[in-house]
């Protein structure tokens, strides 16, 4: 009887830690999440409005013809790409609630200024300091995102703020349909006051966001110090005990793992398709026959379909804490919108494979992410991987920018966007079974050597190395 006493005794404390463990992530989520997505909803809307600028007269008054679009669109991911691993290192150095503000205060202000230009050159100027300044926004809080929570519950909070992506897709268009009836307001077009008015809500969001965005678990005011302690230790478990300081040796931990460069082409076979979406969506379905102001609104269902799943997905990738399958699955689902926008004739059948293309892609990006986090081990070395991954994948955004050159049907821009989704899947599948050979090999380790729990302390340098660490398939 005392046995069942006890064990009831103990059931019951586990209810109880499960219980105040959801509670205080709850607590963390109302906290950060509001925030970081608003932050990206406005980086994404940023970037991609030239979309809806071009559409709404900016290529007509800026004469771009011939590639000139194309280069304004590239020109933004070369130093977006190239800043984002210096600027996740700022960010370990510097504070989060310092560091993340600033660099949207740089991009509001350039995007505000964007309403300016008057040629082919100024926007090219325009969007390369763009590029720039937006850079260590998505790594900076994939990573800020992983200093607050547990693997396990990363996927669906990074799929959250992601589904800003889609939303701001969806927002863009809807925004770009209403802006445009400004059209000489000021002495500006339409397709400039997209970039103003867009360009200012950003500077004010950051401003406030100086005020009220938290650092550290360790720092947070919002939480009581028993809930202090229970999330530090909770992310303690969860890290292995693996170090959380400042050392080159841990960049180079990250810089030399061919996991990290296995992560890079996964993620970069589902950002080519996503940016082109962003960038093309409006002339694709304009090309369809669609007036210039349908397209804008046309744009709106395919990233609200996007959202949805992004964060439906990231709910049960972190539910089931898989993320290969997940991917693998998303990529199959937006192959087949491609292959219908490749081979249909009629606008119908091309607008619903738009619709599955975006519904596929964009959950994707998020697990990716949270599966690229969640395997690097140590606090800098998941900084610098997920910075890599971003930075070198967001390359891809180039490539995005110039296959869609061959209008009315883009057999080049979709063939090659299914070619990259394709290499994708392939990467994944290796993925998941080298991180379940490796997983086998430490299990195996620890049995032969007694390697347990109590001996982290021994391998806390050793990243994801260590033989007490687990991949994540």
């Amino acid at each position: 009887m005392g046995s069942l006493h006890n064990d009831s005794i103990e059931s019951n404390s586990e209810k109880q830690n499960v219980l105040n463990r959801a509670r205080i992530l709850r607590k963390i989520d109302w906290q950060l999440l509001p925030f970081v997505t608003l932050f990206y909803l406005l980086s994404f809307l940023d970037r991609s409005n030239v979309g809806n600028a071009k559409v709404a007269g900016m290529a007509t008054d800026l004469k771009l013809t011939g590639f000139r679009y194309n280069i304004a669109a590239a020109v933004f991911f070369i130093p977006y790409s190239f800043a984002e691993v210096p600027s996740n290192i700022a960010l370990k150095l510097f504070r989060p609630s310092r560091w993340l503000p600033s660099i949207m205060v740089a991009w509001g202000i350039v995007m505000t200024l964007m309403c300016l230009v008057k040629s082919y050159q100024s926007l090219v100027v325009a969007r390369v300091f763009l590029g720039l300044a937006e850079a260590g926004l998505f790594p900076g809080v994939n990573y800020y995102i992983c200093l607050w929570y547990p693997r396990s519950e990363r996927s669906k909070r990074i799929a959250i703020f992601f589904s800003a992506a889609s939303v701001s897709g969806a927002f863009g268009g809807l925004l770009a349909y209403g802006i445009e009836r400004m059209e000489g307001v000021g002495g500006l077009h339409g397709w400039q006051w997209i970039f103003c008015l867009e360009g200012i809500a950003t500077v004010l969001v950051a401003i406030l966001s100086f005020f009220y965005m938290h650092d550290y678990p360790a720092t947070a005011k919002f939480l009581t110090e028993p809930e202090r302690l229970c999330i530090i230790d909770i992310l303690k478990q969860d890290s292995n005990n693996l170090s959380s300081r400042f050392d080159t040796e841990f960049v180079w931990q990250a810089i030399k793992d061919y996991r990290t460069y296995v992560q890079i082409l996964i993620y970069s076979g589902l950002l080519v398709p996503g940016y082109a979406i962003a960038l093309f969506s409006p002339t694709i379905i304009n090309e369809l026959g669609y007036s210039a102001a349908n397209a804008q609104l046309l744009t709106v269902p395919p990233f609200v379909i996007g959202g949805i799943g992004t964060i439906i997905v990231g709910i049960y990738s972190d539910k089931h804490n898989i993320r290969g399958p997940y991917i693998i699955g998303g990529a199959l689902v937006s192959l087949v919108g491609y292959i219908l926008l490749y081979c249909s004739v009629r606008a119908g059948p091309s607008y619903v494979g738009a619709c599955l293309a975006a519904a596929g892609v964009y959950p994707t990006v998020a697990i990716v992410l949270a599966w690229a986090g969640s395997n690097a081990g140590g606090d800098l070395k998941r900084g610098v991987v997920l910075a890599m991954v971003i930075g070198i994948g967001n390359l891809g955004g180039i490539c995005s920018s110039f296959i869609y050159i061959d209008p009315p049907r883009f057999h080049i821009g979709h063939g090659t966007i299914m070619g990259f989704l394709s290499l994708s899947i392939i990467m994944s599948l290796f993925a998941m079974w080298d991180y379940n050979r490796l997983n086998k090999n430490k299990e195996a380790q620890c049995l032969t050597e007694n390697i347990t729990d109590d001996r982290g302390y021994e391998f806390q340098d050793m990243g994801d190395a260590s033989p007490l660490f687990r991949y994540t398939l």
